[in-house]
């Protein structure tokens, strides 16, 4: 076998058109093929400006840096070969990327428009953006670097020329701790003589509307922008041009700017007077360089279809759920205003847009009615192109006004917007519906992926930590999340109370962690979203072999854990006061007494002819009262056993034996409270035997009782699940594991409400919130993309395709392939780029037998089981084998 070079060489940092790094970025390759294991690395690094430098690594995932500290502005090169003791790999390519401007080297100030003390005080959404600008005189520049950042949304121009392809910079983040700077060779727009910088600024995270009740964010309340532009020159010399006093501001002719109501845009608008900018007036926190991918238009999707409806208004078809916005290439003659709104229905009688389900109401207040509005006036110039670069949508659907102006389809572009995963996986089988629900639930996280993982697109659009935790172990098989969750986690460490709560969501807008919403605060702390503290970086570092994900974090999750601890030992529910005055000895580790927000989301049951049954639960304030310590006790199990595990490899052995030992009681104390000795729970739901089996919650004794109840209860429901938000994901794995893997693929196929396929029949292009999103009668409920129950698609990969890591392995040193067919699926192929190579699968049956291929890459090790339990081991390279059925 050929030796071949190491691949794909990556630094732990982001960057728009080119990787920009902090001080000190870790390095990541793929290994040679064909070099022996064990194996070592040569590093050949090239710092410009300095001799050449060669180091050598044991490693190649995230390896720390080897040489000095970075300084600001200095570009790397760097390439890595593979060696045993006989023989060395071919060298990579070499790999480029260059430092960002370190914090302590920015000598910009903070400036802010002239006006924004006024039009602060404007409604939130119905306040304009602004335009920073200066002016400077150069000679012939050989190299520019434009370094800027902001509190609010910016765009930074070089002489009308648009610096890089990021949007919606600098990102969502937790403004009081963190923001992010961004950079661009802009070297091709400056000009000999005079230059122009201009900065639009609006809202944006920082100071828009925040969820679904659309409260203001309360990062800050001035814009504020920053910006430093290093020339060198063709003489030698260097300048740097900066904001600073001598900027001006300006009114733009964006007169409205939301990121979640639109943006109104007038073409026609002349610019309003330039004053003098406010310097300083905003405190910021040091800037530092993101690790994720930046947001950027992904793909471009023309309209499936245009429709005219009776009162004149075009109704634009996308084909497809996704976030984003339109961009119009024909806006009519001078003066036209076309108006835009965006929604993912149509009304099934009307054939108009509606949005109606995306309205809502908090108990006392009045409806918050849904908005996604674009408009713009045409200034009639040759060329004139419209994009709405200061809001992003969630749509498939758009309704354009503009009286009796004619429109063209192909002046309509869905212009798909979102962070820049990487993809990783693949998957195909031989079920076309299978094949198609995969494709649904990746669309699903796409348009929830736009800078952090956000719950839906629309109504609420904030970082839902249990939606993260519960879809994040099928993100990692469709894209590298790494980077992106890095820079999430981070949000998350920002807003921790100082109790050690952790809030709903993050970036947190409203900032919980001040207490200043009663409500707010009583809803935060709840198990399964706050335990996203511990089980998202446990996933990551897992999937990626990344300490840093434990390290970071440790803190945070102890801080977690022990409030939980702290909680579960002092507050009761009242149904266990009643039971008993003094706690029962256990009851110190039921976590039940504080809030939870339960399994949520579980389907509304439905009468004999087919009308849903509202259980008394659903009123606020006997569901806010209902004991949800099954569910709390559960996950304070797992968090508190995950935490013994991190701490055991960050080599904290007195907490490692600590939370062990605590994990045990947790787990005796949820066996004595909400399991009797036949196997069946106290509440007796689906979900409960799901978290049974998935978190080893059940002695080895019960768990064929548990696993037959579990299929008892789904076969008494016609085969459909009852599971809600946090037990969907593992309902499929553990039927399967335990011996039903005929009744998981009943439940996976189903047709009927509650299902996934049920969803495709009714026309979904994204995962629904509720299972019957769209209903009988072709009305929208609630969301129509929320990606929780996309976590189906984990099975497809790990069960139906059969890849998944093994136990106790990191980073894909270790993976098994364990397929599982089925009657309904005759073959499955996939693909994986784990941290090590790709790995690929491929099996079909034929007559009696299985067909299986798999490829392995360098550094890991393969078991390939099949259905009659013999296994395999396979070392790098292809694997094929056939066995009976």
């Amino acid at each position: 076998m050929a030796t071949l070079a190491p691949y794909d060489l990556t630094i732990d940092f982001g960057g728009d058109l080119f990787p920009v790094s902090g001080s000190c970025p870790r390095l990541s390759w793929k290994p040679s093929e064909g070099i022996p294991v064990p194996a070592h690395h040569e590093l050949g690094i090239h710092v410009d400006g300095h001799p050449p430098q060669t180091v050598r690594s044991g490693d190649h995932l995230f390896v720390d840096w080897p040489v000095r500290p970075l300084r600001s502005g200095e570009r790397v090169r760097w390439r890595v070969r593979t060696h045993s003791d006989l023989e060395f790999s071919p060298w990579s390519t070499w790999h480029s990327f260059e430092a960002g401007l370190l914090d302590t080297d920015w000598t910009a100030h903070w400036i802010t428009p002239a006006d924004d003390p006024e039009t602060a005080r404007l409604a939130p959404g119905t306040r304009p953006a602004h335009v920073l600008r200066t002016t400077f005189t150069a000679a012939e520049v050989v190299r520019a670097r434009l370094y800027a950042t902001a509190l609010g949304v910016y765009e930074a121009f070089v002489n009308g020329e648009r610096a890089g392809t990021a949007v919606l910079s600098p990102g969502s983040t937790s403004y009081d701790h963190t923001v992010y700077a961004q950079t661009a060779d802009v070297t091709s727009s400056l000009l000999i003589g005079t230059n122009t910088v201009e900065i639009v600024l609006s809202d944006g995270w920082y100071r828009g509307q925040v969820g679904a009740f659309r409260k203001p964010a309360g990062w800050g309340e001035l814009l504020g922008a920053r910006l430093e532009l290093h020339l060198e020159l063709a003489d030698g010399t260097r300048r740097v041009v900066r904001t600073d006093e001598h900027w001006t501001s300006a009114s733009s002719s964006i007169a409205r700017a939301d990121l979640m109501d639109g943006q109104v845009t007038d073409l026609l608008a002349p610019r309003g007077p330039e004053r003098p900018v406010l310097v300083d007036a905003v405190t910021a926190p040091p800037i530092d360089w993101s690790p994720a991918p930046p947001v950027r238009v992904i793909e471009d999707r023309p309209v499936a279809s245009l429709t005219r409806l009776p009162n004149g208004a075009w109704i634009a078809d996308f084909g497809q759920n996704a976030s984003g916005w339109i961009a119009l290439t024909d806006l009519g003659p001078a003066g036209t205003r076309t108006v835009i709104d965006h929604g993912e229905h149509l009304d099934p009688v009307t054939g108009d847009l509606t949005t109606s389900h995306l309205d809502i109401q908090r108990p006392g207040d009045p409806v918050t009615v849904f908005v996604q509005h674009v408009e713009v006036v045409s200034a009639g110039a040759t060329g004139e192109v419209f994009e709405p670069h200061h809001t992003v949508h969630g749509f498939r659907y758009a309704r354009l006004q503009r009286g009796e102006v004619p429109l063209d389809a192909s002046s309509l572009t869905m212009r798909v917007v979102h962070t820049d995963l990487r993809p990783t996986g693949t998957f195909a089988c031989s079920h076309q519906d299978l094949n198609r629900l995969h494709e649904v639930a990746r669309w699903s996280f796409r348009g929830n992926a736009v800078d952090v993982p956000t719950d839906c697109p629309t109504r609420e659009r904030i970082g839902w930590t249990g939606d993260y935790q519960v879809f994040l172990p099928s993100a990692t098989r469709l894209y590298d999340v790494c980077g992106f969750s890095h820079k999430w986690l981070r949000s998350v460490r920002d807003d921790q109370f100082d109790d050690g709560r952790i809030a709903n969501f993050s970036p947190d807008g409203r900032r919980a962690k001040l207490r200043g919403d009663e409500r707010l605060d009583m809803m935060t702390g709840s198990a399964g979203w706050g335990d996203a503290v511990v089980l998202v970086p446990w996933e990551l570092y897992t999937t990626y072999g990344d300490r840093r994900f434990l390290a970071e974090n440790w803190d945070a999750m102890v801080r977690w854990v022990e409030w939980g601890l702290t909680t579960a030992r002092t507050a009761r529910h009242p149904s266990r006061v009643a039971r008993s005055a003094e706690p029962l000895p256990h009851e110190e580790f039921i976590w039940d007494g504080s809030f939870h927000w339960g399994e949520w989301c579980e389907p509304t049951p439905r009468a004999a002819d087919g009308s849903p049954v509202e259980p008394a639960e659903e009123e606020p304030e006997v569901w806010m009262k209902t004991d949800k310590g099954e569910v709390g006790t559960a996950f304070l199990y797992r968090s508190t056993s995950t935490l013994a595990k991190i701490a055991r490899i960050l080599g904290h052995e007195t907490d490692a034996v600590r939370y062990t030992l605590l994990a045990e009681r947790i787990r005796d104390a949820w066996r004595t409270e909400f399991l009797d000795h036949t196997g069946r729970t106290t509440v007796d739901t689906q979900a409960s035997y799901v978290r049974a089996l998935a978190y080893d919650l059940a002695p080895e004794k019960l768990r064929d009782a548990v696993a037959a109840r579990l299929a008892e209860l789904i076969r008494a429901a016609d085969t459909h699940l009852s599971t809600g938000f946090l037990s969907t994901a593992h309902l499929l794995p553990v039927l399967t594991d335990t011996g039903h893997a005929d009744l998981a693929y009943q439940v996976l196929l189903q047709r009927t409400y509650p299902s996934w396929l049920g969803m495709l029949d009714r026309g979904a292009t994204t995962i629904w919130e509720d299972w019957d999103g769209v209903d009988d009668n072709g009305d929208a409920h609630a969301s129509l993309n929320h990606y929780s129950k996309g976590a189906v698609i984990g099975f497809l990969h790990t069960h139906t395709l059969g890849l998944r890591q093994a136990e106790d392995s990191v980073a894909w040193e270790r993976f098994v392939v364990a397929p599982v067919p089925h009657a309904s699926v005759q073959w499955a192929r996939g693909t994986f780029d784990s941290p090590r190579g790709t790995i690929a699968v491929e099996w079909r049956t034929e007559a009696d037998e299985l067909h299986i291929t798999v490829d392995v890459p360098p550094t890991s090790t393969a078991t390939l089981v099949f259905p009659d339990g013999e296994e395999l081991t396979a070392g790098p390279g292809r694997f094929t084998a056939r066995r009976p059925q």
